[in-house]
């Protein structure tokens, strides 16, 4: 349509205010005429002149047409994003879920049709049960109101515990519960109620720690589970489980007792370990003594019944060599182990002899070698005084 058609439509339209067919009321402007306005209004804001009256230079065309399509482009370019190993990225349509990215680069239509959220599944988290820690102190502040509870025997226990978990499922950690960690918390809370609650206080504060913390992570596990948290515990440490202020000196008391007690159970154990042993090696060893002198006695019996049955048949033999043999070889032995010194008296010599040296020194060899025969033969005193007492009833 030419620029006088459209100026003799208008004029016709405004003859009156009626159109063609009659009637008042006023149409809207033509949407070329709006057009052409746009266009007038650019061409004045960038500078660009017109090629006639009404209309627009090719020039200003080119750059509206290049300005466009550097916008789209740099829309498009806008929809790239990379994903790090440890994250997980979400892709939304419109605010609904449309897939699940990992690693790597990635591209997704742009804002506002597409948004995208990145999640660090591998970062592991921190929740504190019965207390808090605050950064920059060595202080850590009590919650009284989650820590204290009731065990199965009907007393009351303080426990802290300290959990670690990391996300498993990035879409379940942003769509199906409100606030996850909360969540957590609360689970955790209500599992270390009903633990504790099944177990006595000794056995909470004592030797079921790790035990109590083993089922408080699982059962926790599987009501996160239920609940679709997308959250995956890895450890529960339990950092403190004592009695309340209020008891905990006479509950130390206790304590003590009984690491006592059990440290002299352990101590008997150890002396009897000690004793008990050396007791049974000292009977081995006696009974073993009592038996080799009892063999010892029988077999020199059996010696001497053999010697004295030899002793007989010669004497049988020939009684009067036999009884003077047995009376020198008696009074050698009887001799033997006296102090006196024997002097022939046919002889007219007079000898000097160190009477008291000669005697002091047949005593020292005479306790000697009877100290070292009664250890070996303690039966060889006993036999030669026999024997004497036998020779001279012999003779």
């Amino acid at each position: 349509m030419s620029q006088k058609q459209i100026g003799a439509l208008m004029a016709w339209n405004d003859k009156d205010n009626q159109n063609p067919w009659g009637g008042n009321k006023q149409t809207p402007p033509e949407i070329e005429e709006v057009i052409k306005d746009f266009k007038n209004k650019f061409n004045a804001r960038f500078g660009g002149g017109s090629s006639g009256k009404g209309g627009v230079s090719k020039a200003a065309r080119g750059s509206l047409k290049y300005f466009i399509i550097l916008a789209v482009l740099l829309w498009l370019l806008s929809g790239i994003y990379i994903i790090d190993p440890a994250e997980r990225g979400v892709v939304l349509r419109f605010g609904a879920f449309q897939s699940s990215t990992t690693q790597g680069p990635h591209w997704h239509i742009p804002y506002p049709i597409e948004t995208v959220y990145k999640v660090n599944v591998e970062r592991i988290r921190a929740a504190e049960i019965g207390f808090r820690n605050i950064q920059n102190s060595s202080y850590s502040g009590a919650v009284s109101s989650e820590s204290l509870m009731l065990t199965k025997d009907e007393n009351m226990v303080d426990v802290k515990l300290a959990v670690q978990y990391k996300i498993a499922d990035a879409q379940a950690y942003l769509f199906n519960v409100f606030n996850p960690e909360l969540t957590l918390s609360h689970v955790v809370q209500s599992v270390i109620r009903q633990v504790v609650g099944d177990n006595s206080m000794d056995h909470v504060l004592t030797t079921g720690r790790e035990q109590v913390a083993q089922e408080v992570k699982r059962h926790s596990q599987n009501l996160l589970n239920d609940y679709g948290t997308g959250l995956l515990i890895t450890a529960v440490t339990m950092q403190d489980a004592q009695p309340p202020v209020q008891v905990k000196a006479a509950f130390d008391d206790v304590v003590k007792a009984r690491e006592d007690e059990q440290r002299y159970i352990n101590e008997a154990k150890a002396y009897a370990n000690d004793i008990v042993p050396k007791a049974r090696g000292a009977s081995q060893r006696l009974v073993a003594e009592a038996e080799a002198y009892k063999s010892q006695i029988v077999s020199k019996s059996e010696g001497e019944a053999f010697r004295f049955n030899k002793i007989l048949t010669e004497y049988l033999k020939a009684p009067v060599v036999t009884k003077e043999r047995l009376y020198r070889e008696t009074l050698e032995e009887v001799l033997s182990s006296t102090s006196k010194v024997i002097v022939d008296s046919n002889s007219n010599t007079l000898m000097y002899l160190p009477i008291d040296q000669l005697i002091n020194s047949s005593r020292l060899s005479r306790s000697s070698s009877s100290a070292s025969t009664f250890q070996d033969n303690p039966t060889r005193s006993s036999y030669n005084e026999e024997s004497v007492l036998r020779s001279r009833e012999n003779r």
